[in-house]
């Protein structure tokens, strides 16, 4: 072309050719980018919502533009967020323009994650992250925003009367919810399920549902139930209910017309009155006793729709509380002192039951009673044990007595020649020596001014425990061992062994036969049957 400079020319075409190397050569580096970005997002309205777009991996890649698109559920898009990497963030005229906006600041072109303050309903619908990239081009992640609303749920039986034809027995409903809720039935009887939905309030989506059956007579009393499934509950909620089918026509018309078509005599055998019951009374209402229940159960078809309570004896007591079915006295006192009625109705007819109310005088309660009875119980066991312990203490202090009637420093040999505690002949002492005179007079301590000749002499002899305990010769293991043992086993314990002399005094001149260690004649039998010697000294 005329005019065209060549070397501009030139340079073109090099920019055109390295372009379309590049485009050659990094295919699978540009293609393998992929913009990061959350499935779906729930929220409840009022809340702030993060959608988050990440584009991790930018080597060799520039990124050029992000775009944030909405995509509302009704159709339509729209910009609402734009990120550009030299003139920043801008917003573009849409409903999210004043609650939108960039989470970082300043904006990261590698995380251009954006968040909605005070969500609403209608914000509900795609959002696109569209990343522009040199030399990939564009990329783009797409993000499903779930709003939440719990809708209110509820369910009933309706009353209606045997026929052929198919009417509604039983409705649910499922309002306000978002998203849609899931409505179905459980029952035994043949039936058929309808549901529909419709918009709510404030983007809202209300479901209802009915079930249909050409109701029997036996069908009354049977369980039906409904069961809603939403996404903010953590279970299905399930509401139980019974099928009140009712009789069209009177009893006494069943043998004057005959039955239409659909119609069974069980229908009119069912149909009755309400079937009254009053339960909760013991015949224990005494004064003084608070919260006594008595409740009021009644049956019938069709079902009861109302319960009355009266006093036989006019207005109810102030002390008595009405609920439902249910009559409760707070506490029992002679104005309860009545008979209490229960009437019940429905379409047939009513029915009633009645209690008398025998107040008794004040009585200790079988608690209180019991209390008592352990307390007794209690008291005669520790003292029992108290006396135990007394008596063995006064055992033991007797023992100890016995055992310890001189005092045990005293020395063995003190106590044999008169020593011991009180001195030489003093009061309680046994062992001073015996003079026995030609005469057979015998005198007991120091030598009198008597005529006759005596003599003294020391056989051996075992000593007694007591001897052994008071000469010091045990230690205090030896002396609690001693304190132990029964007085004939201390006798035994402490004469097996070898024994100190002990004094016996016999006239002198004279032979006499011996018996162990004591003379023949010197023996004494006594009333229970043991031997003992008149001149051995015994402590």
């Amino acid at each position: 072309m005329a005019g065209e400079d060549p070397l501009a020319s030139r340079q073109d075409c090099i920019k055109a050719l390295l372009l379309l190397l590049a485009s050659t050569l990094l295919p699978h580096g540009a293609s393998g980018q992929r913009v990061k970005v959350e499935p779906e997002v729930l929220s409840y309205p009022g809340q702030t919502v993060n959608l988050r777009c990440a584009f991790t991996d930018t080597t060799d890649i520039q990124l050029t533009l992000v775009t944030w698109i909405y995509k509302p559920k009704e159709g339509g898009r729209e910009n609402i967020a734009v990120l550009h990497p030299k003139y920043g963030p801008t917003y573009p005229e849409s409903p999210l323009k004043e609650r939108i906006s960039f989470t970082q600041g300043p904006p990261n072109m590698d995380s251009p994650s954006i968040q909605i303050s005070d969500v609403r309903m209608t914000d509900e619908g795609e959002y696109i992250c569209v990343v522009a990239s040199y030399p990939g081009g564009n990329k783009q992640g797409i993000t499903q925003l779930v709003m939440l609303t719990k809708p209110q749920n509820s369910a009933s039986a309706l009353t209606v009367e045997a026929g052929r034809n198919p009417t509604v027995v039983a409705r649910c409903q499922s309002l306000n919810g978002r998203p849609e809720a899931q409505i179905r039935w459980v029952t035994t009887v043949d039936g058929n399920a309808s549901t529909s939905s419709q918009p709510g309030q404030d983007n809202t989506v209300s479901v209802s549902s009915e079930y249909r059956l050409a109701p029997t007579a036996a069908d009354n009393g049977k369980d039906i139930s409904c069961v809603v499934s939403h996404r903010t509950q953590t279970s299905p909620e399930s509401f139980q209910m019974k099928l009140n089918v009712l009789c069209k026509r009177p009893k006494w018309l069943v043998s004057l017309v005959p039955l239409q078509a659909g119609w069974s005599p069980l229908c009119f055998l069912s149909a009755d009155t309400p079937q009254v019951t009053i339960v909760g009374y013991d015949n224990n209402w005494y004064v003084g006793r608070t919260n006594v229940l008595l409740t009021c159960q009644a049956t019938g078809n069709p079902v009861p729709t109302t319960v009355l309570w009266k006093s036989m004896t006019g207005a109810m007591p102030d002390t008595v509380q009405l609920k439902d079915n249910q009559l409760k006295v707070l506490k029992v006192d002679e104005a309860v002192n009545t008979t209490f009625v229960c009437e019940v109705k429905n379409r047939i007819g009513t029915g009633r039951d009645q209690v008398t109310a025998l107040v008794r005088e004040p009585s200790v309660n079988p608690s209180n009673a019991g209390v008592v009875a352990a307390v007794v119980i209690v008291s005669l066991l520790a003292l029992l044990l108290v006396a135990a312990l007394v008596a063995v203490l006064m055992t033991r202090n007797r023992r100890r007595q016995q055992g310890y009637r001189a005092d045990g420093s005293a020395d063995l040999k003190a106590r044999i020649f008169g020593g011991g505690k009180n001195g030489t002949g003093g009061a309680g002492n046994n062992n001073a020596p015996i003079y026995v005179y030609d005469d057979g007079s015998a005198h007991q301590g120091e030598k009198n001014n008597h005529n006759g000749n005596g003599r003294l002499e020391v056989v051996t002899a075992t000593p007694t425990a007591q001897d052994i305990l008071l000469s010091g010769e045990l230690d205090d293991a030896e002396r609690r061992k001693f304190d132990e043992l029964e007085e004939e086993e201390r006798y035994d314990r402490f004469a097996s062994g070898g024994a100190a002399p002990i004094l016996q005094l016999r006239p002198a001149g004279e032979q006499h036969e011996m018996i162990g260690d004591y003379l023949d004649d010197d023996m004494e039998s006594q009333r229970d049957g043991s031997v003992i010697s008149r001149t051995a000294v015994y402590v």
